[in-house]
């Protein structure tokens, strides 16, 4: 159904038994795919083979380098959380990238602003990634369905609309609060502080996508 690790565009697009998240960064080869990369990490700490759990992790940039590697510095981040660096392929955002997403996160305002002026409805299921943890964290697990019961896909098919209903009434408390700075050319030390905001802004959505928390 799926390309390895995700990467493709499955020809049926959304389907009732798969949940798609698209990251989205600048060029994709820094945030969007160190985002990527740790997502599918939590999720197989979590659920052991994500793809069991119909759960598909893919990235992609608003000024994509198509086909370009990511970031060296990227790679030892990655490294840093015991996450795979390996194969990844950067890629341009795309009309069909968008229309086949179930989640779009992004790193800043701006390319949450650019993926819904696509159109095809993003709106409602595109947030900046800080935005979607601010949002998760006021959510009530027990309303959201039982994993063990209903399936992953469906929990988090209604995570999205919860967090979609908030977002007028639970505001960032300042104007950065939802940014991920972009590391483009910077040392490592600065790559190694946004992979550890990622890695802590993801923690709380792949816990509320699976409803198992991390391992201690």
């Amino acid at each position: 159904m799926t390309a390895p690790e995700g990467r493709g565009i499955a020809e049926s697009g959304r389907t009732a038994s798969t949940f798609r998240i698209l990251h989205v960064s600048t060029g994709n080869v820094c945030r969007s795919p160190i985002t990527e990369r740790l997502t599918r990490h939590a999720l197989s700490d979590r659920l052991g083979d994500h793809l069991t759990g119909g759960l598909i992790v893919e990235s992609a940039g608003t000024w994509g380098h198509e086909g370009a590697p990511m970031e060296a510095n990227a790679e030892v981040v990655l490294a840093d959380f015991g996450a795979d660096a390996s194969g990844f392929v950067g890629r341009e955002l795309l009309d069909e990238h968008v229309i086949r997403a179930d989640l779009v996160l992004t790193a800043t305002r701006d390319h949450r602003a650019q993926v819904i002026s696509m159109g095809h409805s993003a709106g409602l299921r595109t947030f900046t990634l800080k935005e979607f943890t601010r949002l998760v964290r006021a959510i009530d697990p027990a309303t959201l369905p039982d994993p063990r019961e209903d399936g992953v896909v469906e929990r988090a098919r209604a995570l999205v609309r919860a967090a979609a209903a908030l977002r007028g009434w639970l505001l960032a408390p300042s104007p950065d609060a939802d940014e991920v700075f972009d590391p483009y050319g910077a040392p490592i030390t600065f790559f190694r502080s946004i992979g550890d905001e990622i890695h802590q802004a993801l923690d709380p959505v792949v816990t509320a996508l699976t409803g198992v928390a991390a391992r201690s």
